[in-house]
């Protein structure tokens, strides 16, 4: 998940957790803490023996939220990976090959396959829901195609990148 503390943009990655420990990836680098929600949005952070409170604010959409750590405040957004991911693919230089399949946009669980290998497909239509973060996206195909290969089974996880579903645009 993409986020946006105000003009920075960093990639957050939750790779485990147990109980209040996390262990988090932040632009390729990854940290272990421990948090506990206390009350109203106030949260215990633990880190490196350091102890934080944070107040966290949600804004109106879930998508905003204003953070006061340390007598400082972050406004936080939380960007749309799905969209985000389809604009990089969108706009990317890449061969054919590479728009001819789907692959994670991040560690996820397999939630929904909602069709199956030979199915021809409309733009926009989903194929794939995923659940990372517990949040779940919708993965959709951008064009016109017939569903080549599909790679994995519903309840999977998966990997940022693996290669879920192949796809054929060439033969409309």
């Amino acid at each position: 998940m993409d986020i946006q503390v105000g003009k920075k943009t960093m990639e957050i990655n939750l790779l485990s957790k147990e109980g209040n420990a996390v262990k988090i990836d932040i632009d390729g680098t990854e940290y272990n803490v421990d948090i506990a929600m206390l009350l109203n949005g106030t949260y215990s952070i633990l880190k490196d023996g350091i102890s934080y409170n944070a107040e966290v604010f949600r804004g109106e959409n879930g998508k905003h939220y204003r953070v006061n750590v340390n007598y400082s405040t972050y406004n936080i957004d939380m960007l749309d990976s799905q969209a985000k991911y389809m604009r990089l693919r969108k706009h990317s230089s890449a061969e054919v090959e590479e728009q001819s399949q789907i692959t994670a946009p991040m560690p996820s669980k397999i939630v929904k396959i909602h069709h199956s290998a030979g199915e021809r497909l409309r733009k926009g239509d989903t194929v794939l829901t995923i659940e990372a973060m517990k949040m779940q996206s919708n993965l959709k195909v951008c064009d016109d195609c017939v569903i080549e290969e599909i790679l994995v089974s519903e309840g999977d996880s998966v990997r940022v990148d693996q290669l879920l579903v192949k796809l054929n645009y060439e033969c409309q």
